[in-house]
């Protein structure tokens, strides 16, 4: 049975000879009445507190089961750009690695392409100089034969250092 304070206030009590002083009941039972009201006022407001607190409390829940499920968003986006960006690098990495192949290929193909040359250029010069030495070689055979011819004419007359001739001679040994 619920008692309010309005009914505190108005209950009356049959009197009797040797009962209760009146003032003293009426005064207690308006000092309860007041209390009650007191009591029910705070619970009312306690009440209210408690539903504000608790729709506070489920927005704040909201707030943290979006910021778990952001955070868990970060975390799976993080993972696979971490994960990407290793591809990515593995991917520059063979292609640098085929690129180099590739370069030092050619550079191979170049150095044996020179080297050929070189041996081509040798095989010219050596045919040059041989025959240099070979036309050399006749033209001074014909020049002595003529300073032969010659010198029979001239040899009464004077006589050569044959300086000329080793001097050719020397050329042709250092070619």
């Amino acid at each position: 049975m619920k008692v309010t304070p309005l009914e505190i206030k108005h209950q009356e009590f049959k009197k009797t000879m040797r009962g209760y002083d009146t003032i003293e009941v009426d005064t207690f039972l308006e000092m309860l009445s007041n209390e009650l009201e007191d009591m029910i006022r705070e619970n009312r407001a306690q009440k209210d507190k408690i539903i504000e607190l608790e729709t506070q409390l489920s927005d704040y829940k909201n707030i943290e089961r979006s910021l778990q499920q952001t955070f868990i968003q970060a975390q799976e986006t993080s993972g696979k750009s971490i994960e990407n960006s290793k591809r990515e690098a593995e991917i520059i990495i063979k292609e640098a690695e085929v690129k180099a192949s590739q370069i030092v290929e050619k550079a191979r193909l170049d150095f044996a392409h020179i080297k050929e040359e070189i041996s081509q250029l040798k095989a010219r010069k050596e045919s040059v100089v041989s025959k240099l030495k070979v036309l050399l070689s006749s033209e001074l055979n014909l020049l002595r034969a003529l300073d032969v011819e010659e010198e029979d004419g001239r040899r009464d007359s004077s006589k050569g250092t044959g300086k000329e001739h080793l001097e050719i001679d020397e050329i042709l040994k250092r070619l």
